[in-house]
């Protein structure tokens, strides 16, 4: 890890897009330690895009991104070992129920007491009356809540979420907003894709909004438009 004031995430110049074409050119950003970056902006924007190159699950068209000070590799020990991340898929094992995936991640990554962290976290997340069901047989609310569960359970340094409230009701969104105050209070820093304001409001100590023409603008206010100081084209 670096120190607490060297980022965890740092992109620098970073030009993000498909077939060589660009959606968000010449990005500058940094996460330190315990910071949340929350991208907004319109469906189509680009949001995902730029998360997912931030994360290192699509290459950059131009442009670099760091994980603590080394290249963003996915596939890297270094990687493993450092992020969690949660985007829009229902990737589950087959023939494994709800608790079993959960601890698979808890005993992968050599938590102490597996089995106590994994009955915590179904009881966090409501999930205590379905933790023996497939997770196919769940609800898409519910199945977000395993997928969330998940990407919470292990430690990680740099915690990565597309649009995590998605599909969640208010009494969960509240419990997940906690659980990401805590997380940045306990060190991690977060990167995130959201399309609530009241969410990105707790959760963010800065906030990266994207518009449809490739306009971006980084600041502290959720408020801020293309014509405020610090928007880039």
């Amino acid at each position: 890890m670096p120190p607490p004031s060297d980022p965890v995430l740092s992109a620098r110049e970073l030009t993000c897009g498909y077939a060589g074409s660009p959606v968000v050119e010449g990005l500058t950003c940094a996460v330190s330690a315990g910071e949340a970056l929350v991208l907004v902006g319109p469906n189509g924007a680009g949001k995902s895009t730029v998360l997912r190159t931030l994360a290192g699950q699509q290459p950059a068209l131009q442009g670099t991104v760091e994980l603590c000070g080394q290249p963003m590799r996915e596939n890297s020990p270094f990687y493993r070992e450092h992020v969690s991340s949660l985007f829009d898929e229902d990737a589950f094992f087959p023939g494994l129920a709800v608790r079993d995936h959960l601890e698979l991640v808890a005993r992968g990554h050599g938590l102490d007491n597996p089995g106590d962290v994994v009955e915590g976290a179904l009881e966090r997340f409501g999930l205590l009356p379905r933790a023996d069901s497939s997770p196919y047989r769940l609800s898409s609310g519910q199945r977000r809540r395993v997928l969330l569960a998940a990407a919470l359970l292990r430690p990680s340094s740099l915690l990565i979420l597309d649009e995590p409230e998605q599909r969640l009701d208010h009494s969960f969104r509240k419990l997940l907003t906690g659980v990401l105050q805590q997380a940045r209070g306990q060190g991690t820093a977060l990167v995130v894709a959201s399309h609530d304001h009241d969410f990105t409001r707790a959760v963010a100590s800065s906030v990266l909004t994207i518009e449809e023409s490739g306009v971006w603008s980084l600041g502290e206010s959720v408020d801020r438009g293309p014509g405020d100081p610090g928007v880039h084209e």
